[in-house]
């Protein structure tokens, strides 16, 4: 008896009162992995950038958005009705970045294929408006670096291929 003095006091452990145990879905548990499973980048032939793209890891029915971006550099040159260049041809260049963006909604396999296409910089209106009787402005090559593919919803991005082209092939 004497020695109940020495023995801890046992403390009860008392919830606040506003205490709610709350159980969570199977659903809010699983956290989407989202990844691109390929992606690729062409030019097409009237020099606009297209994206192509499967993205898996989504969820079902989700949607997505995303941005395609990059630095192109198009350079513009007058040509005659049959697409040819003049005698003394005259070129001028822009520069500037690009973009694309699209809104995407994953089936129930919690994937989407989807592509993105983005022009190049257009003509200054100054060289339009200068164009010589007869000839109208073209776009004689285009290039595009730092192209990348992004996921603005999960924040996922893939960098793709530089790619540049003549469009316009002199005639000798």
């Amino acid at each position: 008896m004497f020695l109940s003095w020495l023995q801890p006091r046992r403390k009860t452990h008392q919830r606040p009162a506003s205490f709610r145990p709350t159980l969570e879905s199977l659903d809010q548990r699983i956290v989407p992995a989202a990844h691109f499973n390929n992606a690729s980048d062409s030019i097409t032939s009237t020099g606009a950038l297209v994206a192509n793209f499967k993205e898996a890891g989504l969820g079902n029915d989700t949607q997505v958005a995303y941005v395609l971006s990059a630095d192109a550099t198009a350079t513009y040159v007058y040509v005659n009705n049959g697409g040819n260049l003049p005698q003394s041809p005259q070129f001028t260049t822009v520069a500037g970045p690009v973009s694309a963006t699209g809104t995407f909604t994953s089936g129930k396999n919690g994937s989407i294929t989807g592509t993105l296409t983005a022009q190049p910089p257009p003509a200054p209106q100054s060289f339009i408006d200068a164009a010589p009787n007869g000839l109208h402005v073209a776009t004689f090559s285009v290039s595009y670096t730092n192209v990348t593919l992004t996921d603005m919803t999960f924040g996922v991005s893939v960098t793709l291929a530089d790619q540049s082209v003549q469009l316009i092939q002199p005639k000798h």
